[in-house]
C-alpha cells in the first residue's frame, strides 16, 4: 500500500483545497490529511483563520477524499508523522515549491500544481466582515487594545466612551476615534461591537446595555464579580442571538492552549494538584486599591488563575478556603484552597505582597512548570523523576496578547458562535461564583 500525506489549514474550503485533496490522493492507496490546529495556526502568526478546527476537520472528510485526518499541533511534527505513518509520499502545493525539500530525507516530496485564481485568503478578504467597535473605559488595557486591534483583519476602533468628558476627548485624540461621555446610547448606535474596560462594578450594567442595544460585548475580567449577573448577561446574549465573551486573554492564546491539550492527554498522568500565583504592587490612589471599587488581590487577580484551574481541574468543585491580609479595607494578599472530589488547587494573589507568579500542574507520573509570569505563556516545561525525559515547550505569544482574544470574538460573530469551546460560558459562571463567595466572606479566614 503507498501511503500519501498533505497538510493544510483548510480554512473556508474551496475548490482549490479539493483540487489539491484528489490530486494527492491519485498519488497512491491511501490518503491521510493533516489539519492545523487552532494554536498552532496562531502561534505561527495565522490569527484571521474562520473556521475553527472541528469545522475544518469536518470539511476535509466531507471531500471524501481523505482516508484519515490527523491534526498538527507542533513545528517538525512532520518529520514525525511521516515515520510513525509509514509515508511514501509526502504532498503540498506548488506555492511550497522548494521548501519541504529536506523532507526527501525519509520520503518522497511532490508539489502539486495549485488551483490559480481561488484561496483562502482571497475568500477571506472578499468576504470579510467590517466591525466597528467601541471601547468603554479609557485605562491602561484599554490603551493597550486598540494597537493589537490591527492585528486582526476587518476590525475598527470606531469610538470610546468615559463619563469622565476630559479623559474622553484624550483618548480619542490619541488614537483619531470620536469620544463620547454623556450619550451611552449615541455612542451604541454607531458600532457593532463592544470591548467594555472600565472599572470592574460596572462591567454589568455597561454590557448589559449593550447588549440590550443588539451589541456583541467582549468584557474585560472580572467579567462580573457574582455568578448570577454572569448568568443573566450569558443568556441574554444567547436568546438574542448576540456573542458575549470574557477577555480573559490567556485562556485564547498558543501555548496555554496547547499545555491544556497535553495535560488532558496524560502527559503527567493523572492531575493532583494545581497552583498559580500572581502578583502585582500596587500603590497610591488606584482603583486596586479602592474598596469603594471592588479593589483587592481577589478581584483583580483572581479571574486568570481561577480560570486557569477551572480548565484544568473542572467547575465541579467540593468547597474554598479563602486566607487574607487586608490593608485600608482590601486584601493586600489572598490564598484560596480548593477542594475536589480528586484533587486540590490553590491560587496565591497579591497587590501588597509580592509572589512567585508560576503555574505548577503537579501528576501521578510528571509535572508541569511554567514560569513567572505565566499568564503572558510561550514557555513552560514538563518534567519527570528521569530528568532526561524533561521536555521544554517555547511558543510565540505576540505583542500584549489581547490580539488571541481579540480574534476568538470577531471570529465567532463572523461565523455566529456563541459559544467558545476555549473557555466556556459554564466556566466563566463558575469563576463568578468563587469571586462572589470571597465577597461574601464564605470561609474568609484573616491572617
Amino acid at each position: 500500500m503507498r501511503k500519501v500525506i498533505t497538510y493544510g489549514t483548510y480554512d473556508l474550503l474551496h475548490q482549490g483545497h479539493i483540487n489539491l485533496l484528489r490530486r494527492a490522493k491519485e498519488l497512491g492507496d491511501y490518503l491521510i490529511v493533516g489539519v492545523t490546529s487552532d494554536s498552532f495556526d496562531k502561534g505561527r502568526g495565522k490569527l484571521n483563520v474562520r473556521n475553527n478546527v472541528l469545522e475544518r476537520v469536518e470539511a476535509v472528510k466531507a471531500t471524501g477524499y481523505a482516508d484519515e485526518v490527523i491534526i498538527e499541533d507542533y513545528l517538525g511534527q512532520k518529520i514525525d508523522d511521516i515515520q510513525r505513518y509509514d509515508v511514501d509520499i509526502f504532498a503540498i502545493g506548488s506555492d511550497w515549491e522548494g521548501h519541504f525539500d529536506y523532507l526527501n530525507e525519509y520520503c518522497k516530496v511532490i508539489y502539486l500544481p495549485r488551483t490559480e485564481g481561488i484561496s483562502s485568503t482571497m475568500l477571506r478578504a472578499d468576504s470579510q466582515a467590517n466591525f466597528n467597535v467601541g471601547i468603554v473605559g479609557t485605562g491602561r488595557i484599554a490603551k493597550r487594545f486598540v494597537p493589537e486591534t490591527k492585528f486582526v483583519n476587518g476590525v475598527k476602533v470606531k469610538s470610546v466612551f468615559n463619563p469622565d468628558r476630559e479623559q474622553a476627548n484624550s483618548f480619542a485624540g490619541t488614537y483619531g476615534i470620536s469620544a463620547y461621555s454623556d450619550d451611552y446610547q449615541s455612542f451604541l448606535k454607531a458600532i457593532d461591537a463592544v470591548y467594555v474596560a472600565s472599572p470592574h462594578i460596572s462591567h454589568f450594567e455597561y454590557s448589559m446595555k449593550a447588549l440590550k442595544a443588539g451589541k456583541h460585548v467582549l468584557c474585560e475580567i472580572p467579567m462580573t464579580l457574582t455568578a448570577e449577573e454572569a448568568k443573566t448577561l450569558y443568556d441574554f446574549a444567547d436568546e438574542h442571538n448576540l456573542v458575549m465573551l470574557e477577555a480573559s486573554k490567556t485562556a485564547y492564546c498558543p501555548a496555554f492552549n496547547h499545555l491544556e491539550t497535553l495535560v488532558k492527554s496524560g502527559i503527567i498522568g493523572d492531575i493532583v494538584d494545581v497552583k498559580a500565583s500572581l502578583s502585582k504592587m500596587m500603590e497610591g490612589e488606584v482603583r486596586e486599591l479602592d474598596p469603594d471599587q471592588k479593589g483587592g488581590a481577589m478581584n483583580e487577580h483572581a479571574p486568570l488563575n481561577l480560570m486557569a484551574i477551572i480548565r484544568l481541574l473542572g467547575k465541579e468543585y467540593k468547597r474554598v478556603d479563602f486566607f487574607s491580609k487586608m490593608e485600608n479595607g482590601v486584601d493586600i494578599f489572598t490564598k484560596a484552597n480548593i477542594t475536589y472530589h480528586h484533587a486540590t488547587a490553590s491560587v496565591t494573589l497579591g497587590i501588597g505582597v509580592k509572589t512567585e507568579g508560576n503555574l505548577v500542574i503537579s501528576g501521578t507520573k510528571g509535572y508541569v512548570y511554567v514560569p513567572a509570569p505565566w499568564w503572558l505563556t510561550d514557555y513552560f516545561e514538563v518534567r519527570y523523576e528521569d530528568q532526561t525525559k524533561n521536555k521544554k515547550y517555547f511558543y510565540s505569544y505576540d505583542g500584549d496578547g489581547l490580539r488571541y482574544e481579540i480574534q476568538e470574538f470577531f471570529s465567532m460573530i463572523a461565523n455566529k458562535r456563541k459559544s467558545c469551546y476555549k473557555l466556556r460560558r459554564c466556566e466563566s459562571v463558575k469563576i463568578a461564583e468563587i469571586i462572589e463567595k470571597y465577597n461574601r466572606g464564605e470561609n474568609v479566614t484573616s491572617i
